[in-house]
């Protein structure tokens, strides 16, 4: 079974697409406090929310996840 690493792909992907915690949460519509969570690794994002990543990133759940 393949590892999560759903926190470090994300801060990845949003580096990447040089985008602030602020301004991706802007774009999902949650405070900046829950995208440093989710990059932290405190929690995780909803399924709707993490679509919505999936989109923003052009990837898939795979690549977002593991």
């Amino acid at each position: 079974m393949q590892e999560i690493r759903f926190a470090e792909n994300l801060k990845n992907f949003r580096v990447s697409k040089n985008l602030t915690q602020k301004q991706l949460a802007n774009e999902l519509g949650v405070d900046q406090r829950t995208v440093s969570a989710w990059e932290k690794g405190v929690c995780e994002p909803s399924f709707t929310l993490l679509n919505k990543l999936c989109e923003i990133f052009e990837e898939d759940f795979n690549g977002l996840l593991t």
